[in-house]
């Protein structure tokens, strides 16, 4: 005995090439966004040493970037001017004042900005300053 009748429904109708053109494109768009997402801010000739440590050591601390050509320093990426130099360490030294400072310089950067930079660190209250190198004979 059937009290309700049973309806003949119609299954729903998908597009699925409208699917597929979707997720290519969220596809595309991830592949690309994680490929550069590593990309160096400044193109940097780093001096050998024959005593280099690997990045690993100083990856908790400060990076400062010395390029040879204006504008001279960067934060992380971000380019800095001369003048707000020491502001910036103060600041990025507020939440953990055990970190150290990291300076990547070009080897034709000019000597005084470093120095600069030093003298930076030293005011903002930076305990330990190390230099990115690249071992000898390394690339």
């Amino acid at each position: 005995m059937r009290f309700l009748p049973r309806k003949h429904r119609k299954p729903p109708t998908v597009i699925v090439v409208a699917l597929i053109d979707v997720l290519m494109v969220v596809l595309i768009f991830m592949v690309v966004s994680t490929t550069f997402k590593n990309q160096a801010a400044v193109r940097l000739a780093l001096p050998e040493s024959s005593q280099a440590q690997r990045e690993a050591a100083v990856s908790k601390a400060l990076v400062i970037t010395v390029a040879k050509e204006a504008p001279h320093f960067y934060f992380g990426t971000e380019p800095v001017e001369e003048a707000a130099l020491e502001a910036e360490l103060k600041k990025a030294m507020e939440g953990n004042p055990g970190r150290g400072l990291s300076i990547r310089s070009d080897t034709d950067a000019p000597f005084g900005k470093i120095i600069k930079v030093m003298d930076a660190a030293k005011a903002a209250g930076v305990k330990g300053v190390k230099a990115f190198t690249k071992e000898a004979g390394g690339g």
